[in-house]
């Protein structure tokens, strides 16, 4: 765990993205805060504490995903979100559910190798200047004739440094990756295996490289990452990766309700559903899987599952996967005073993003109190009218409103103010009134 944040303050946290929802944010605090206080305590202690897995109901668009996103990216922790209704029972075509698991890895072993990477960053960064350097040494040398070699690499070395040699384009020898083969390719969790590799240690032969014209910038970078490559430890980072995943990792399973049965209905397409829900189980309760880097347990990794369970409840879900999911929070439809806040209050405000975006085409976007509020409203009506899809309802509305000016902005600074009248304008706000046409036989 590479943060011990309390759980007030991963609220506190969470509130800069996403408006209410107070409960759902505090169940996710604990759970988060358990973590760090397991990896506290001795280890016999330890392996007896598995994380409580959370399922949180409500309708689409209330932050659900976007509160274990977020959470993840507060402490580093691996974390896959998936989607339940891409998984089959074993023995059908399609997914199976071993595949989260093995995401999850995946999306470890990325985070394990940039820190790693990172640490070692400065060193290859030198290496990679000093090999540019020499690919434009004889270049220079056309230029400064009389100057004595150490003098024109050092001077090359600086500018490189400084950047002012980023747009030049040149002819570079880089090393040609060979594209690993699996040794099965119908297990996923097959080793692979890079024959090219192989056959040139045999044969006592070099790697294969080729010239490629790149710019100096993106050359250092490619350098830089195939140094890095050789600078660190890779056993050691599919080792720590695994060790992270088993401890730290977060599976977000969406649209849990979409694979649980509506109470009456149990033939068709539900028996495969149920399929789906006992394959999870096991993976769930803590079993071992076969990845690629090694073995993992997924005892002590939180599931975070998430529906709106409009059709289906969650007492629909079979009673052993029910048993597994102990926390459950209930997240509300958003009011009216909701849509402001998130209009106004969060980091990520699309009103502030806007704004930011027309900025490099000279438009100084200004969003007035009562714009907001009448932004806000209409939101509102179309979610009580309409389909109730939450916050993107924001996105529909903003888009719409922007067209015209993000289609005609082109440069020239102008100032634009939206307040209530340039809503009224540019929206049809009639389309916020009762649509009658679904209720003519």
């Amino acid at each position: 765990m590479s943060t011990n944040l309390t759980p007030r303050e991963v609220v506190e946290q969470l509130d800069k993205y996403i408006i209410g929802q107070a409960e759902a944010k505090r169940m996710v605090a604990v759970a988060l805060r358990n973590r760090y206080r397991r990896s506290k305590l001795p280890q016999e202690i330890k392996d007896e504490i598995t994380p409580k897995n959370i399922i949180m109901k409500g309708p689409t668009g209330v932050g659900k995903t976007e509160i274990a996103r977020r959470l993840a990216k507060l402490v580093k922790a691996p974390f896959v979100k998936v989607e339940a209704t891409k998984f089959t029972e074993v023995g059908y075509v399609g997914r199976d559910v071993e595949s989260m698991i093995r995401d999850l890895v995946e999306a470890s072993v990325r985070i394990v190798k940039e820190e790693k990477y990172a640490e070692v960053r400065p060193k290859a960064l030198d290496m990679a200047i000093e090999n540019v350097a020499k690919v434009l040494m004889p270049i220079k040398k056309q230029v400064m004739k009389d100057t004595p070699d150490t003098q024109i690499k050092a001077e090359l070395e600086q500018e490189l440094k400084e950047g002012k040699l980023d747009r030049l384009k040149v002819e570079f020898t880089i090393t040609e990756k060979e594209k690993p083969v699996k040794i099965n390719p119908n297990d996923p969790a097959a080793s692979e295996i890079n024959f090219s590799t192989v056959m040139s240690s045999i044969m006592g032969g070099n790697k294969k490289v080729k010239t490629k014209e790149m710019y100096v910038k993106d050359a250092i970078e490619l350098y830089v990452n195939e140094i890095s490559e050789g600078l660190v430890d890779m056993d050691g980072i599919n080792q720590e990766a695994l060790k992270r995943a088993e401890q730290d990792g977060i599976i977000f399973i969406d649209e849990i309700d979409k694979i649980a049965a509506a109470t009456g209905n149990h033939g068709g397409p539900d028996v495969s559903r149920e399929g789906v829900q006992r394959d999870i189980l096991p993976i769930v309760e803590g079993c071992t899987v076969n990845t690629k880097y090694g073995m993992i347990k997924t005892d002590y990794i939180l599931f975070i599952a998430a529906g709106a369970f409009h059709v289906a409840d969650v007492k629909d879900l079979i009673p052993e996967l029910q048993g597994r999911f102990p926390v459950i929070c209930e997240l509300t439809s958003l009011t009216k005073e909701d849509f402001i806040k998130i209009l106004t209050e969060t980091d990520n405000a699309i009103t502030k993003l806007y704004a930011e975006l027309l900025a490099v085409d000279g438009v100084s976007l200004q969003f007035t109190a009562d714009g907001i509020d009448r932004l806000a409203e209409i939101a509102y009506s179309d979610n009580e009218i309409k389909e109730n899809i939450g916050a993107r309802r924001l996105h529909a509305i903003i888009e719409k409103l922007m067209e015209d000016i993000a289609f005609e902005a082109c440069g020239n600074p102008i100032v634009v103010s939206v307040d209530r009248a340039y809503v009224d304008e540019h929206l049809d706000v009639t389309s916020t009134g009762l649509d009658m046409r679904k209720y003519i036989l």
